[in-house]
């Protein structure tokens, strides 16, 4: 397979929604999910997040537990894994909490529609850019330079749309949702898939690996994903 193993972890309500209508990053997460996730991304060689939720909420993307970091420091690891980045156009700050925190390595992939100064600032900021040809990123070329670059295992944090697409491509193999106790409703509030959707008859199956129901009143699902059905 001339890509890394893709999981996709999602914290989402009961109705789905991994946000409120607003899309500003609401708490789902329970503490023990956190810290589930916490996990995750320490064994991940590479944490990734699509253009929306990169530019909206700029997440950090790092390791929070000191023991978890000193465990990938023993392994001859950095201390948080490797941040990736896909965005069509992109628009970062001088400040982006996503480029600077962490002091690890940072990839993005974007395209032709980012500007000349926003490359000048990645650049002098020693991030890795990738430009695709095109409106979009070409997320099979993506896959293939990230295994390249040694990236074996990759966690993707969302959003909706790049959750989708990699599903939808065949791009992603499992998927982690921890369903937590709560509604938010909203039409335009996000799921955890968006995008342009499927047919009934190109959906895509998901066969159900493990299944735990915790105390918090969440519960965490983990899913191989299989082909269209």
């Amino acid at each position: 397979m001339n890509r890394p193993f893709v999981f996709i972890n999602v914290a989402m309500t009961a109705d789905g929604k991994i946000d409120t209508f607003q899309r500003k990053g609401a708490a789902i997460s329970s503490p023990r999910d956190k810290q589930r996730v916490d996990q995750l991304r320490a064994e991940a060689d590479a944490v990734m997040v699509g253009g929306r939720t990169l530019l909206g909420e700029d997440p950090k993307l790092t390791v929070k537990s000191e023991a978890l970091q000193e465990e990938r420091v023993r392994r001859g690891l950095t201390p948080n894994p490797i941040k990736v980045g896909v965005v069509s156009q992109a628009q970062f700050n001088s400040h982006s909490k996503f480029l600077r925190e962490g002091g690890g390595r940072v990839v993005i992939f974007t395209t032709q529609r980012t500007s000349n100064e926003q490359f000048a600032l990645l650049r002098s900021l020693g991030v890795d850019v990738f430009l695709h040809d095109g409106e979009r990123v070409d997320l099979r070329a993506m896959m293939q330079t990230l295994h390249e670059l040694g990236i074996r295992r990759l966690m993707v944090e969302g959003g909706a749309t790049l959750n989708f697409e990699l599903i939808r491509l065949g791009l992603a193999d499992e998927l982690y949702a921890y369903v937590a106790p709560m509604i938010f409703g909203g039409e335009t509030a996000p799921t955890l898939a968006a995008g342009s959707g499927l047919e009934r008859s190109a959906a895509v199956r998901l066969q159900l690996i493990h299944a735990e129901s915790w105390e918090d009143g969440g519960v965490l699902l983990q899913y191989k994903i299989e082909r269209a059905v």
